[in-house]
C-alpha cells in the first residue's frame, strides 16, 4: 500500500449489518424513486451513461450515489472510503458532487481527486483501503453526454449481481431500513494522483527510459492534459502536445482516439517517432506511427502479445479480444504459436474472461488494453508508456514493426444514430435487418463474417462488415446500413 494512501478521520466504523441501509426519513429526503426511469437496463456495457438532462441529472446522480452507497457498504469485510474522480466535461461537477452527496448519505467517507483518468481511480481504489470508486465521465462520447463507471475494492469492473441491486434500489424494488448512525464526509485529495503517475513509470525505471524519442499526444481536452505530459517528459521523451488543456466544450470533439487525422499530420510534420491519442477519460489509447499511419488496438495487442511472449511473460500464448479483432490479427498470431479468444465488446467482458481463463493480456481493436503485470483495469497512459518501450528497446521504427506483424482483413464500420432506446435495444427482433444479415452472410460464406451490434456507450447501432476483399465489405456494409436506417430509425 502506498504510504500517502491512509485514512482520514472523520467516519466511524460499522459492519455491513448496519450498512443495509438508512432510516426513511432520510430516504424520503433525499428524494429516492422519484425520478422516471427507462424500462430498459441503466447500466450498459461500461457503467450508466447518457445525455445529460435527459438520462443523467444530479437528482439521479444522487441517488446513484446513496444506492451504491448502501450496495458497497452491504458487501464490504470492513468500512472504508470511496474514491471519486472525473473528467472534463462541463456537467462532471455537478454530477460529482451529486454523487458524493449521496455517498455521504449512505454514510461513506468520499476521497475526491478532481480531473483524474480513470484507471487512476481504478488502481488507487485497488491499493488503497477504500471500498470502491466512482469515475464520472463518458469515455469517448461527445461533451454533451456523461457517465458513471462504478468500480469494485479491487479496482475491477462492479460485478453484474451488484449492479443490479443498485438498480433495484434506483427502482424502489428494494427498502434501506436499517440505520446509519452517522453522516459520512467528503475530503479533497488531489494528491493521490500523484501515487498513480509514480506507478505508471515504476515498471519503466528499472532500466529503460524513452530518451531520444520524439512522442506526440493527443490528450483530448481530457482528463489526462495535466498527468501524461509530465509522466512522458519524466521518461526522458520530447514531448509534443495537442488539445492539451481541460475543456469540457470540446473533450472528443475531432480529436483524440476518435480522431486521429489531425495527431496523424502533426506527427509527420515534427518528424517524430510516435503519436498517442487517448480519450475524454484516458482508458483506450491509439497510435500513429513515423509515417503517420493509424495502429489500432489490434497491432498493439499483437505487438505487446509477442514481446510477452518472447519474453516468457504471457502463459499460454493466449491473448484474449473481442468479435471485433480483425481476422488479419488472429491468423497472424496462430502462426507464431498464439492463441486467442473473442468476447461480446466491452472491456469488461475481456476482463472477465482473462480472470477466468489466466490470461495476462487482452483488449479492445477500440483501444482498451488491459495487461495484468501492470494494471487492474485497461489504463491508456500505461498502454502508451509500454508500446513506446517497446519500440525504444527494438531499435527500428513503429512503422517497420508493424510491417513485420500481419496484413488486416478489409473490415467497415458504420454506426446508424437510433435515439429510441427501445428499438435501438430491441434491434434483433426486427425481422427484415434480420433478413438482410442472413441474406449477407450466406453470399460472402468463409470470406467474410458481419457483426451487428447496439452500443452499450451510445445511441448507435453498430454495423461491421470484414471481408476478404474491400469491395464485398462495402456493398454489404452499405446494404446493412441501408436496412437499419429503413426499419429502426424515426
Amino acid at each position: 500500500m502506498v504510504s500517502s494512501i491512509t485514512r482520514t478521520p472523520g467516519i466511524s466504523g460499522g459492519s455491513a449489518d448496519e450498512a443495509e441501509g438508512l432510516g426513511k426519513g432520510i430516504e424520503s429526503s433525499i428524494g429516492l424513486n422519484f425520478i422516471s426511469l427507462p424500462a430498459n437496463p441503466l447500466f450498459g456495457t461500461d457503467g450508466i451513461r447518457g445525455r445529460v438532462g435527459e438520462l443523467l441529472s444530479a437528482p439521479l446522480a444522487l441517488q446513484i450515489g446513496f444506492w451504491t452507497g448502501i450496495v458497497l457498504r452491504k458487501h464490504a469485510t470492513q468500512l472504508g472510503p470511496v474514491i471519486l474522480g472525473q473528467d472534463s466535461r462541463n456537467s462532471s461537477d455537478m454530477l460529482a458532487m451529486a454523487l458524493s452527496a449521496g455517498l455521504t448519505a449512505a454514510g461513506l467517507e468520499v476521497w475526491y481527486l478532481g480531473l483524474c483518468p480513470t484507471p487512476g481511480v481504478a488502481y488507487l481504489t485497488s491499493i488503497s483501503d477504500a471500498i470502491g470508486g466512482v469515475m464520472i465521465s463518458a469515455s469517448h462520447n461527445p461533451p454533451e453526454d456523461n457517465g458513471i463507471k462504478i468500480f469494485s475494492a479491487d479496482g475491477g469492473k462492479l460485478p453484474q449481481l451488484l449492479q443490479a441491486e443498485i438498480e433495484a434500489g434506483l427502482r424502489g424494488k428494494i427498502s434501506a431500513i436499517a440505520k446509519v448512525s452517522n453522516c459520512g464526509r467528503h475530503y479533497s485529495r488531489l494528491e493521490l494522483v500523484g501515487d498513480y503517475s509514480s506507478a505508471l513509470k515504476k515498471p519503466l525505471n528499472s532500466g529503460l527510459n524513452l530518451q531520444g524519442m520524439k512522442i506526440v499526444l493527443d490528450l483530448a481536452w481530457g482528463a489526462a492534459v495535466g498527468l501524461a505530459p509530465s509522466v512522458f517528459r519524466e521518461m526522458g521523451a520530447e514531448v509534443i502536445c495537442l488539445h492539451n488543456e481541460a475543456d469540457g466544450d470540446r473533450i472528443n470533439v475531432n480529436c483524440g482516439s476518435t480522431y486521429l487525422e489531425i495527431l496523424a499530420a502533426t506527427v509527420q510534420e515534427h518528424n517524430a517517432d510516435i503519436g498517442f491519442a487517448f480519450d475524454g477519460d484516458a482508458d483506450r489509447v491509439l497510435a500513429v506511427d513515423n509515417t503517420g499511419r493509424q495502429v489500432n488496438g489490434d497491432y498493439i495487442l499483437y505487438l505487446w502479445g509477442r514481446h510477452l511472449q518472447q519474453n516468457q511473460q504471457l502463459p499460454d500464448n493466449l491473448i484474449v479480444s473481442t468479435v471485433m479483432a480483425n481476422l488479419g490479427f488472429e491468423k497472424a498470431w496462430q502462426q507464431i504459436g498464439g492463441k486467442l479468444i473473442r468476447t461480446a465488446v466491452g472491456d469488461q467482458y475481456v476482463q472477465a474472461e482473462m480472470l477466468r481463463t489466466g490470461a495476462m493480456l487482452g483488449g479492445e481493436q477500440s483501444g482498451h488494453i488491459l495487461c495484468r503485470h501492470y494494471a487492474v483495469t485497461g489504463d491508456g497512459l500505461l498502454t502508451a508508456l509500454h508500446i513506446a518501450a517497446l519500440v525504444k528497446e527494438a531499435g527500428v521504427s513503429l512503422s517497420e514493426l508493424v510491417d513485420q506483424s500481419f496484413q488486416t482483413y478489409p473490415q467497415l464500420l458504420r454506426n446508424v444514430r437510433v435515439m429510441d432506446r427501445d428499438r435501438r435495444l430491441g434491434w434483433q427482433d426486427c425481422q427484415p435487418v434480420q433478413q438482410a444479415i442472413a441474406l449477407a452472410e450466406a453470399a460472402m460464406g468463409e470470406r467474410g463474417r458481419i457483426l451487428v451490434r447496439a452500443s452499450g456507450t451510445e445511441p448507435v447501432i453498430r454495423v461491421m462488415v470484414e471481408a476478404a476483399n474491400a469491395e464485398l465489405a462495402n456493398y454489404w456494409t452499405n446494404e446493412l446500413v441501408s436496412q437499419v436506417q429503413q426499419h429502426l430509425m424515426d
